[in-house]
């Protein structure tokens, strides 16, 4: 049996990363294949995606609209990005289910805690869209909360930058990288790896964090089985 993962990708994952947002299909053929990969190694992977390709809802909140709107509108961003992904991942030979927080019946399944855990174990990748169905909850929680549900060794952070930093580097050019830290000295220094209350809820259910460079090839598979890419938070 290989491990089960919790891969948190955020919505420039899906994006041309010359524009930073749209759904780029080259891009995500490129990610499906490396999750595929994966997978058809024996590893279970559950995947939380982000939606602030198309709509950022905290953005938007600032400009004047209500968070509550906000957030769901980013919520159902979530939810083309999952479809897009799955999409992909059904191309590369990978069998995969959608499941949503919040109800769109047409398009996915509703998120049930041991259907999801069914689909892992017969080797489709689930990917989880809406965040909590909750506003107010970031899609970082999400990925820590649905870890935790279904038993994941691991939460998988996907980003930008090669992990966690001391200082953000594209600021600090002598930001130093951290292959391993603690999940209260992320607290404690106000590190952005992920909101506070996902890496509080990672800490209190002994769930490592795993955070890697999206960008280079190879890295979601690395990460996966367990290779040191990147910084470990435990």
């Amino acid at each position: 049996m290989g491990r089960r993962v919790a891969l948190k990708l955020s919505g420039e994952s899906f994006a041309d990363p010359a524009l930073a947002y749209g759904i780029d299909p080259v891009t995500v053929r490129r990610v499906a294949g490396e999750i595929a990969e994966a997978r058809a190694e024996g590893h279970e992977i559950a995947i939380v995606v982000g939606g602030g390709n198309i709509f950022r809802g905290l953005s938007s909140a600032a400009e004047g609209m209500a968070r509550a709107d906000a957030d769901y509108m980013g919520m159902l961003a979530t939810v083309m990005n999952a479809l897009a992904l799955r999409e992909g991942l059904e191309s590369a030979g990978c069998p995969a289910r959608v499941q949503t927080a919040i109800r769109i019946e047409q398009v996915a399944e509703p998120y049930i805690r041991l259907r999801a855990i069914g689909h892992l174990e017969k080797g489709r990748v689930v990917i989880f869209a809406g965040g909590t169905g909750n506003p107010f909850f970031t899609t970082d929680t999400t990925a820590a909360l649905r870890a935790a549900e279904i038993g994941a060794e691991a939460v998988l952070k996907a980003t930008k930058v090669e992990g966690v930093y001391d200082a953000d580097p594209v600021l600090h050019p002598d930001a130093r990288l951290f292959s391993e830290i603690s999940y209260r000295e992320v607290l404690e220094r106000g590190l952005r790896v992920m909101d506070a209350t996902a890496i509080t809820m990672c800490m209190e259910n002994d769930l490592p964090i795993r955070v890697f460079n999206i960008s280079v090839p190879g890295n979601i598979a690395r990460a996966v089985r367990g290779e040191p890419v990147g910084t470990l938070v435990h």
